[in-house]
């Protein structure tokens, strides 16, 4: 497979290549790690907020509610039982953590497996720069419109101006987020990828497999 991208200006047009080092790139493996890395992203991302009293921490009266024998009914010692409506609650949720612990070699298999399969659906769009002068959404749509790159797009950038951060909020299927921060769930989750040449640098600084190139 070609390790060479086009890298485009805001205009669309053609001003270079960028040469990927296979490192870089990973085409053989990693399927279940993008599996491990998306659902410990989404697990990690539950609130885990549900909860139940249990007859200890129901509040109600400590009289028994009748008496023990001669009623015909079977006995009972406590409005907080289980078994009387209002009353505690056997085995039910409480407040917990549902993160996963996945090991970070993994992590870094996930997303470089992710960004090749981006890369060769040809849905990632390498361009020199990615800024605005003036926090003004119509800059970032102009940008966008620009690069062909729809209106359900992830950019990366390797750094983050203020006006580029408060111009793209309003966009909501638009994402613009530092390289340093992305992971697999948001590098498959948009129908395009817009990154910055230094940007892809960046990124493949930091997910490089073990053929480091020399």
């Amino acid at each position: 497979m070609p390790t060479t991208v086009k890298v485009m200006n805001t205009s669309g047009a053609e001003v270079g290549a960028l040469e990927l080092k296979e490192c870089w790139l990973e085409r053989e493996k990693g399927l279940q790690a993008v599996h491990d890395a998306v659902v410990a992203f989404l697990a990690a991302n539950r609130s885990g907020s549900a909860s139940t009293k249990t007859r200890g921490e129901v509040q109600a009266t400590g009289a028994k509610p009748y008496r023990q024998k001669g009623t015909g009914r079977a006995r009972a010692g406590s409005y907080k039982s289980p078994v009387w409506r209002g009353g505690g609650i056997v085995f039910g949720p409480k407040p917990r953590s549902y993160s996963k612990s996945v090991n970070k070699k993994v992590l870094d298999l996930a997303l470089r497996r992710a960004f090749t399969e981006r890369l060769d659906a040809g849905e990632v769009i390498v361009t020199d720069a990615f800024d605005v002068a003036a926090p003004k959404t119509k800059e970032v749509v102009a940008l966008l419109n620009g690069l062909q790159a729809g209106d359900d797009v992830l950019v990366l950038v390797n750094e983050m101006s203020p006006n580029l951060e408060m111009a793209a909020r309003n966009l909501p299927g638009v994402e613009v987020m530092k390289v340093s921060a992305v992971n697999t769930y948001f590098m498959l989750l948009f129908k395009k990828v817009v990154i910055t040449k230094d940007a892809v640098e960046a990124l493949g600084g930091r997910i490089a497999g073990k053929e480091v190139a020399e």
